[in-house]
């Protein structure tokens, strides 16, 4: 019986609730060994399915998120499965091997900037400078006709 149910009808004498604590949820132990060992077979998944892909294509996500994602959900099942949480040290370094395995010649490029020759810099600055006295000019022009135009 729901405690809606119960309070909209009232409670009786003939309605007994347990007055027993619960007992604690016995929480297991999580057996590191057997995760490791859960954790290489997903290991050895994701190669077998990255020797499908060019290697060329490794730093390129989209060649492999499938299989990447089905590699860490293996991982989290299996952390699971023996009573280990996820992510823990132990996925992690293994996760972390595999991304030195495949993905440690990945680097992103980042864009060498460099000023504009100092003749484009000078039309850059100039342009917005000029624009801005052009329309000062203007509205003190026309605040000057306005007697003019009213």
């Amino acid at each position: 019986m729901g405690i809606n149910v119960g309070m909209m009808r009232g409670l009786s004498a003939s309605d007994s609730f347990s007055t027993e604590p619960t007992p604690p949820r016995v929480r297991k132990v999580c057996n590191e060994s057997r995760l490791q060992w859960e954790v290489e077979v997903c290991g050895e998944g994701f190669k077998e399915d990255m020797t499908h892909i060019d290697p060329q294509n490794w730093c390129n996500l989209t060649h492999f998120i499938s299989e990447y994602h089905l590699f860490t959900l293996c991982t989290e099942t299996k952390s699971q499965i023996v009573d280990c949480y996820w992510p823990n040290p132990l996925v992690e370094r293994y996760i972390i091997h595999i991304h030195k395995h495949f993905f440690s010649n990945c680097t992103i490029d980042q864009p060498l900037w460099i000023d504009p020759p100092d003749d484009t810099l000078t039309i850059l600055i100039l342009i917005p400078v000029f624009l801005t006295l052009a329309m000062i000019g203007l509205v003190v022009w026309c605040s000057k006709r306005s007697d003019i135009l009213a």
